[in-house]
């Protein structure tokens, strides 16, 4: 279980490491995704933390940065805060420190940032970043600063690589690939299967007088969602069970929608009943893109080819216990 300090002073240190050791080792960075080279850094981070007998912190932003310094050009969110801190605590994350960004905040000089958030409230001994990594006003500090701010209030900088044999990691890159629809080189960016998460509610019901009733995903409209096509993927309920799915997303032109709807179809179930939860819904491949069809009996010929593909794809994952494509 990560603890959660969502101001400076809610950070308490002291006790968090067994047995209680002075000062902490931190990363920083708003972890969107938490892909493979997030991951890098934050494993870096626990097993040096392990090293000293500290507790290995988490430093992060809530909202994205960009929504308050550019919100015209802030990115599509990939996770949610919380589905954040649920992937860091899977890496052994002890605490994080999710620091509301403000107007206020962005102004901090570099030299400001460090002084309060890494050495007065986090007691440093060692911060662990990515190569890229920037911070302050204007992100006017670096990699250089860091090391300087470092030898000035005692702790160690390390950077840390962003990239892999055949590709760099980012956020951005991940969102790229999935406005092109290409789920699979966004798992393999993440490490695993992007995942959006909403309430379910009532939608035109009419999966259900097809014989394919469909979870329709309230989701918010910062949310990463790949491209329009119909995909092989998983319903993840509350209580982490994995379900096989057929997903869609678009807007059924076929019948002259005009919202754009993630649904998914629990392969093989009419039983569910799943207003109101709150599910996760996951891609592996993209089956197709959406298809204007001339009438239902086309559409239901090639719902019944989309369906069988999806159950061969998540049943072949199932079948090697994998659900991520490697790079």
């Amino acid at each position: 279980m990560v603890r959660v300090w969502r101001a400076l002073d809610d950070v308490s240190i002291a006790g968090e490491a067994s047995p209680p050791a002075p000062g902490s080792v931190v990363t920083i960075g708003n972890f969107d995704g938490v892909h493979r080279g997030h991951q890098a850094v934050v494993r870096g981070v626990v097993a040096r933390a392990r090293e000293l007998g500290v507790p290995a912190v988490v430093t992060t932003f809530d909202p994205h940065p960009m929504t308050v310094i550019h919100p015209d050009s802030a990115p599509l969110q990939l996770t949610s805060v919380q589905r954040r801190l649920d992937l860091l605590a899977e890496l052994g994350v002890d605490a994080a420190l999710v620091l509301p960004f403000t107007r206020e905040l962005s102004l901090w000089e570099p030299r400001e940032f460090v002084e309060r958030v890494l050495v007065d409230a986090l007691h440093a001994r060692e911060v662990h970043v990515g190569e890229n990594f920037r911070y302050g006003h204007r992100a006017a500090g670096n990699l250089s600063t860091l090391h300087r701010e470092g030898g000035n209030h005692g702790f160690a900088v390390h950077a840390v690589p962003l990239s892999g044999d055949t590709a760099t990691w980012s956020s951005t890159y991940v969102r790229q690939c999935l406005a092109e629809g290409d789920t699979t080189a966004a798992a393999a960016a993440l490490g695993r299967p992007h995942r959006v998460e909403g309430p379910v509610v009532e939608g035109d019901k009419r999966g259900r007088e097809l014989g394919y009733p469909t979870a329709n995903l309230a989701l918010a409209d910062d949310v990463a969602i790949p491209a329009d096509g119909v995909y092989a993927g998983w319903l993840i309920r509350a209580d982490r069970t994995r379900m096989p799915a057929a997903i869609s997303i678009g807007t059924n032109p076929t019948f002259g929608g005009t919202v754009r709807r993630v649904e998914a179809y629990v392969l093989d179930r009419d039983d569910l009943e799943l207003y109101g939860e709150h599910v996760g819904v996951e891609f592996a491949d993209r089956l197709r893109e959406t298809i204007t069809f001339e009438g239902v009996e086309p559409l239901l010929t090639q719902m019944a080819t989309d369906v069988q593909r999806a159950r061969e794809i998540t049943a072949y994952r199932a079948l090697r216990r994998d659900t991520t494509p490697q790079p």
